[in-house]
């Protein structure tokens, strides 16, 4: 087991270890949360960048450049993830896993064969999502994108969505809706993004979306960005931008402090 995890908060299971709540209510999201001030009162970003571990020397470079309060979402498809979730937190920065969820256009659009479909019983779906929690450990939750892909057409089925926030939240992880503007999470801590970064993927429009970011998170307190797809580009411009952010009096944040209180569960 890798070091710096909380055994407490593993459990054994027929795919692999499994996240779950510990003693006391531990949960992932409290143990594997970037540290950050709390009673910091300037406007806060947080930044997910998606489609990580597939490629290995990419995802390197994302884990070298970016800042380490960006926060990193890694395929469970991906092969021999534990080097670079280690490298991923030792240098602090907080993980997600990506969920295949069924996305508009499928199955043109395929988020694989381990995907959660709306066709699928409940009990299978459970299933593709217990083998995709135990791809790795040591995240604080979920995000519901693999890479580019959504997952539109699983979300918008309310009990698909309700239960997949629920078992979510029953394992102590948090639940990010990468669908901008959908309704607060009703039964997981969360939120949903509120910008696409890289889309359309071009490095103009990357640093004009980047520059809303910043003003959204100026009106509103926060703001949570999403780019699916680790291009060169993208890296550049994130770490061209973050360079002075603080400086035009924004702060970076982990996606843990810009999460808020389930609706319609109980507070962890």
């Amino acid at each position: 087991m890798p070091p710096g995890l909380d055994l407490g908060l593993i459990e054994q299971s027929r795919f692999g270890p499994l996240p779950r709540l510990g003693p006391e209510n531990r949960s992932a999201i409290r143990a594997y949360a970037r540290p950050f001030d709390r009673a910091d009162a300037r406007p806060r970003i947080a930044l997910i960048i998606g489609g990580l571990g597939m490629n290995a020397g990419l995802t390197e470079e994302v884990i070298e450049r970016l800042p380490p309060a960006v926060t990193l979402a890694f395929s469970p498809y991906a092969p021999r993830l534990d080097r670079l979730v280690a490298a991923a937190r030792a240098k602090g920065m907080e993980l997600l896993l990506a969920l295949p969820l069924e996305p508009n256009g499928y199955p043109l659009n395929n988020p694989g064969d381990r995907a959660l479909l709306s066709v699928l019983p409940a009990a299978e779906n459970e299933q593709r999502l217990f083998w995709a929690l135990s791809r790795f450990t040591g995240y604080v939750g979920a995000v519901g994108a693999l890479g580019p892909l959504r997952g539109e057409r699983f979300a918008q089925v309310p009990a698909l969505l309700n239960d997949l926030q629920t078992a979510l939240h029953g394992r102590g992880l948090l639940y990010i809706d990468p669908r901008p503007g959908a309704r607060p999470s009703e039964r997981a801590w969360g939120r949903a993004v509120d910008l696409l970064i890289d889309e359309p993927a071009t490095g103009g429009e990357m640093a004009r979306k980047l520059t809303a970011l910043e003003d959204l998170a100026k009106g509103d307190g926060s703001a949570l960005g999403y780019a699916g797809e680790p291009a060169p580009v993208l890296l550049e411009r994130i770490a061209s931008w973050a360079a002075g952010l603080e400086g035009r009096g924004v702060v970076l944040a982990p996606v843990t402090a810009l999460i808020r209180r389930p609706e319609a569960a109980a507070p962890r």
